[in-house]
Parts: structure tokens; sequence; C-alpha cells
């Protein structure tokens, strides 16, 4: 049986670390031929990585997986103007160039979007290029994202993005999500039912199978020790996590460890140097397959949003990550994700933009047992299981596959 061709559109690629990676491993440890249709790196630190350059290399491979890059500008640091560039000049560029560079036939194109939603641009432009029908991966929902961050505030832009949003819909063959709080907005922009799936986030396949040797002595050893990982942003509401640490600031057995880089993390570190907060350690980023590793040394996973409606329908992808370590969960947020920690008996939650409540809450964390803390650990990989497994959603997309040909 020949094998089916994936053509997988996205702006983020390996060796940037977004779960379309994972999914592309996926898809090829099941015979599929994928090829990854994308950008130069560049996120998050806002300049190309190391052996990258307006030069490229534009053609390249990462085991079985085919990659083609297109041009584009870096985001830059702190800049909306500089985001805006890089945003456009990839969907300018991949789209005006897809004929030249994406050669061949593909069976289905898949189309991963976590932010900007022009990413799927040239995808619509391939499907009609391949006459192959486009599966659209909507992890981050626009124009609602733009208004909740604060980046656009304009109602006219606002509008005329809906407008794009409605036309993407319209020309895609399935719209998956990422979060069910995300169907009725779909919809809202003309998605239709026989279109829309709930396909959500999994964990990587590291987090089971890693075989890794690994320690950083930069771990403090003592104490409980809250962890937060991946990106500090405006959308992470690090304003309530510093806060929380402020009152927490005289409890000298509890230390937040944050892992990542983003466009807060400056702000952060001023803030803790600032207000002297000893309790506040930033690692930096570190390599995704080291994850296990920290998070094993952690008491507890932390994971908060701003207080918008957006954000109380955001299942964030982290949350996956965190439920299968078996790891307590403490959600500092609203709506969808919080439920789903509360339901499963996976952890804490409090409301979002509340750093007393937030506080007060690692505190009793900071209080529990061993075996009680356990006790929400296992809950937290059950609900994985249940819920998030990456074989089952692998197979469901794969039954999506079949259903359009």
């Amino acid at each position: 049986m020949e094998k089916l061709k994936i053509l997988v559109v996205t702006q983020y690629f390996w060796p940037e670390n977004f779960r379309i990676n994972d999914l592309c491993e996926a898809l090829t440890e099941r015979g599929y031929e994928v090829t990854v249709y994308t950008g130069l790196p560049n996120y998050p630190e806002g300049s190309f990585f190391k052996g990258y350059s307006y030069g490229g290399p534009y053609v390249e491979s990462k085991g079985k997986i085919q990659i083609i890059r297109s041009p584009l500008f870096p985001r830059g640091k702190n800049k909306n103007l500089r985001l805006a560039l890089n945003y456009f000049s990839f969907f300018l560029f991949a789209s005006v160039l897809a004929p030249f560079k994406v050669r061949g036939k593909f069976d289905k194109i898949f189309v991963y979007e976590p932010s900007p939603i022009t990413v799927a641009i040239p995808g619509i432009v391939l499907k009609y290029l391949k006459r192959a029908p486009i599966f659209f991966w909507v992890t981050d929902l626009w124009p609602e994202s733009l208004e909740a961050t604060g980046v656009v505030k304009n109602k006219g832009i606002l509008n005329a993005v809906s407008v794009l949003v409605r036309w993407l819909y319209k020309h895609s063959d399935k719209i998956l999500v990422t979060s069910k709080g995300f169907i009725p907005r779909v919809k809202a922009l003309g998605g239709k039912d026989e279109q829309i799936v709930y396909f959500p986030q999994w964990a990587e396949a590291f987090f089971f199978n890693s075989s890794l040797q690994y320690e950083d002595k930069n771990m403090t050893a003592d104490g409980f020790k809250i962890m937060f990982a991946g990106n500090i942003g405006s959308s992470q509401d690090f304003e309530t996590i510093v806060e929380a640490a402020k009152i927490l600031k005289d409890k000298g057995h509890i230390h937040f460890i944050i892992l990542g880089e983003g466009l807060m993390k400056s702000w952060a570190e001023g803030e803790a140097k600032k207000y002297e907060l000893q309790n506040f350690h930033f690692l930096g980023r570190k390599p995704v397959e080291t994850m296990p590793y920290y998070f094993s040394k952690a008491d507890v996973m932390l994971m908060s949003l701003k207080n918008t409606e957006l954000f109380s329908i955001t299942v964030p992808s982290k949350l996956q990550s965190y439920l299968a370590a078996g790891k307590p969960v403490l959600a500092s947020m609203n709506g969808e994700g919080a439920d789903i920690v509360r339901e499963a008996n996976a952890g804490c939650t409090c409301p979002a933009g509340n750093p007393k409540l937030l506080a007060e809450t690692i505190l009793k964390m900071s209080l529990l047992t061993k075996d009680e803390l356990n006790i929400l650990g296992k809950n937290a990989f059950k609900c994985y299981q249940t819920q998030f497994e990456r074989e089952k959603l692998i197979s469901q997309l794969e039954e999506e596959f079949k259903k359009i040909s």
C-alpha cells in the first residue's frame, strides 16, 4: 500500500519547540511521508537560530521528515511592529513562493496555528495548487487573542481580521480545535458542525521513554518547589505570579522555579531583583527533552492565564505535559483548563488575576504531605491517560484523514 503524503504548513518547526514537531514524528512512525513547509527558526529569542540566516538553509531534513523553509523577518524582542512584520513576511513569502518551493503531489494538507492565524493563507494557496483537502488545527483564536492580549485595540482592524478568519474557515475542509470552548467561537465566524472536530493536544513521547541522563546544579534541592515551564509572555499573567511571590517572600521554604523565555521575562526578572525575591529562580530556556528531569524535581506545576473571556475557554498546551509527568497542578486561571484539573482532582485551582488567593493556595499546597501530593499526581496522570493520550489522539486524526479524500 502506497504511503499517504502529508504536507504540514506551520510558521514554527524544529529546532523551535512546538507540539507540531511531535505530531510530525508520530505520523512518520505510522508510515506517512511528511513534508513540512515552514519558516526560518527564530522563536522565542527573536533572532535566527545558530546556523540559520537569510541565506538559509531552505531545504533540510529531520530524520524522515523533509523540511522546506520560507524566508521571513525575525520577530525581534518586545516590539509589536517587528512581530507584525514577522507574521506578515511569513504568510506573504510562503504564499508567493509556494508554487516554486513545494513540488510534487500531496494527499492531505495539515495547517498548525498556535498564532498567527495568517499561517493558514499559504496552506489554502497550496490546497488549490495541490488539489488536496486541508485540515486546520486551531490552537489560538483570532481575532479574540489579539484583543485579549492588548496587541490590537482598533475595532476596524479587529473586524478586518474577523473577515479574514471567516474566509479561512470557509476554505478549510476540517477545523480541529484544542478546546471545546472554541467551538461556539468558530461557529460564530462561519464554521460548520460537519467541519469542526475537538482535537486536544498531548504530551511529547519523551515524557514516557526518555533515557536522558541529565542534571542541573542550579536546581535548588531544598524546600517546596512550584515550577512554571513555558512561554513567559503577556498571556501568562506573570504580574499575578510575581505579586504572589512578594506575598510569600518571608516563607523561606517556598521556591518558584521558572523555566522558559518570553517577552515578559526581563520585566519579571527586574521585579524579582527590585523586591529582592530570593524565592524566585529563573533557569532560562532548556532543551525540551530535559523537561522530564526538571518536572521530576518539582512538587507542584503552575499554569496561569490572564483574567479574560478568551483565556477562560483556552487549555494551555503545558497542561498535558504537566499531567503526563504525574505532578500536582496549580491552575491560576478560569474556565476549561481549571475545570479539567478540578474535575480530575489533579491539584488545586484559584481564580485568574488574584495574587492573594494564588499565594494562599501555594501556601496550602506546601503544607500537604508527600502522600497527599502523590495522590494528586496519580490523579493527574490518570486524567492524561483518559483524555489526552498521544496514540489515541493520533488514531483519531487518522480517522479524520480517512473521511475526506
